[in-house]
């Protein structure tokens, strides 16, 4: 949870993590990172150490945890009306606009984190198999999605019907505010469930690999991401060992 500062009007607030200064786990800070990175907003990172929360912290926004944003004299404190606010304020022609065009986009891999997060706190062996046969279909129907072309893939004027999609990411050729919500948990899928239940995402997924590969190829996701550590460190106490 690194923590980005915008200026001069707007200030990014994300923790940080185990060592008081490198971006730690959460999901939600990169999310709101990468959108901030693709707007093509300039801001400097800043880490906070939650331990001693700063006084800028308790005056902003008193009891609010990270991420928030302080845009002008404006306190936001939840990561959608956040992702809202930035897409309404920072919009076209000087700023990109990141709403997907597909809805199913959005909605694509959502079951995805609450089946791992069910696979790796369990700690009954007897559970597992059927725990990672839920994950693995969740898995299965996101890979599903991104191998079917979508409606602009599809040339209504050729004989050849398009049966598979090469899409890099879920909404076509470019990152959208969905490959933003998405992509920060399944780097947390990847990374804990190797470490906490040796389960590696099967290379049998061709779609869903060429996704993530063509997501860490890109500097918004990759340089966002926290280090593998501190993943293990956020999940050392809530992936359960199976006895």
């Amino acid at each position: 949870m690194g923590n980005g500062f915008l200026r001069p009007h707007k200030e990014h607030f994300e923790a940080a993590g185990s060592d008081g200064q490198s971006i730690g786990n959460c999901p939600f800070s990169q999310r709101l990172f990468m959108v901030l990175w693709l707007k093509g907003v300039t801001f400097d990172v800043t880490t906070v150490d939650m331990k001693r929360k700063p006084d800028i912290l308790k005056d902003l926004a008193p009891g609010a945890q990270p991420p928030f944003l302080l845009y002008g004299n404006e306190v936001k404190t939840d990561t959608n009306k956040i992702e809202e606010f930035l897409e309404d304020n920072l919009s076209p022609p000087k700023y990109p606009r990141l709403a997907a065009r597909n809805p199913e986009s959005n909605t694509a891999g959502m079951d995805v984190f609450s089946k791992f997060s069910a696979y790796v706190k369990n700690s009954n062996p007897q559970l597992n198999e059927n725990l990672e046969k839920g994950l693995l279909k969740a898995l299965k129907k996101l890979d599903d999605y991104l191998g079917c072309p979508l409606p602009d893939e599809i040339d209504e004027n050729s004989a050849d019907e398009l049966t598979s999609s090469s899409r890099p990411f879920l909404d076509g050729q470019a990152l959208t505010l969905a490959d933003c919500n998405l992509l920060p948990k399944l780097h947390i899928v990847k990374v804990v469930c190797l470490k906490y239940r040796s389960f590696s995402i099967p290379q049998s997924l061709t779609h869903l690999w060429r996704y993530l590969n063509a997501a860490y190829a890109r500097e918004e996701f990759s340089s966002t991401c926290p280090i593998d550590d501190e993943v293990h460190i956020a999940y050392s106490l809530v992936a359960k060992a199976l006895k």
